[in-house]
């Protein structure tokens, strides 16, 4: 029986053309650990978390990415059940990380390694996040418990003061741990990639563009989801208004 290499093709474009179609593995399994250092994304969603996704997915990392229950977990507390599930991957990105790097370092120390993506600006990020809330569920998000919103319009001020505290703070803590070595800032739109990655991992260069995810602007699928969040934003927007 012939060898099957399952994946997703990523089509990489540039200047609106067609440059390469890249072959990247599917996320792990659980259980099928190959890394000597496990890799935490810690990154605000919206800050590159996909395209650092596909990069720990191309170098062979056994990913495991945003998970509801996860998240919910957090909330309640129940680290233990988070960790269990921790043993069985080598790379996460996406909730709960950044919301949980303390823990994280807690128990793994300097033994893991720490990605923090960011955009080019709080406002990019800002504009990004405004844009996503319009195509995902409106009732099952972490939003409101991470944020204190279920959208970020009309709490503009707001949101750029978490995405700017969680940088300050994240920098903060690993100084004050002595283990900036641990830690990796990137920033794709700025030009990082696979050389920054790959010297902090001690991994090699692979021989394929770097993988630039969620670059272009996304188009609903689903008129009916994008209508029911215009909605709730007007909804959020007149509270704000009626304080």
């Amino acid at each position: 029986m012939g060898s099957r290499i399952c994946g997703l093709l990523l089509c990489v474009a540039k200047h609106g053309k067609l440059e390469s179609i890249v072959l990247v593995p599917q996320e792990g399994y659980a259980g099928k650990m190959s890394k000597p250092h496990k890799v935490f994304g810690i990154g605000l969603n919206k800050t590159g978390t996909s395209s650092l996704k596909l990069a720990l997915v191309t170098l062979g990392y056994n990913h495991c990415t945003m998970r509801g229950q996860m998240t919910h977990k957090f909330f309640n507390n129940s680290f233990g059940q988070i960790f269990k599930t921790v043993e069985d991957f080598d790379s996460f990105e996406d909730w709960p990380w950044p919301l949980m790097y303390r823990q994280v370092f807690e128990k793994y120390g300097e033994t893991a390694r720490y990605v923090l993506t960011r955009r080019s600006s709080a406002q990019a990020w800002l504009e990004s996040l405004k844009a996503h809330t319009l195509v995902t569920n409106p009732h099952n998000n972490p939003r409101k418990r991470v944020f204190g919103f279920d959208y970020p319009h009309g709490a503009e001020a707001s949101h750029i003061a978490f995405y700017e505290n969680h940088l300050a703070e994240v920098r903060k803590f690993f100084a004050d741990q002595n283990a900036g070595h641990v830690l990796c800032e990137v920033c794709w739109e700025e030009g990082d990639g696979w050389q920054e990655i790959c010297d902090f991992l001690k991994e090699p260069l692979p021989n394929a563009p770097f993988p630039h995810a969620n670059r272009r602007v996304i188009v609903p699928n689903d008129d009916d989801l994008v209508e029911e969040n215009q909605r709730l934003i007007e909804a959020q927007l007149q509270r704000l208004s009626d304080g």
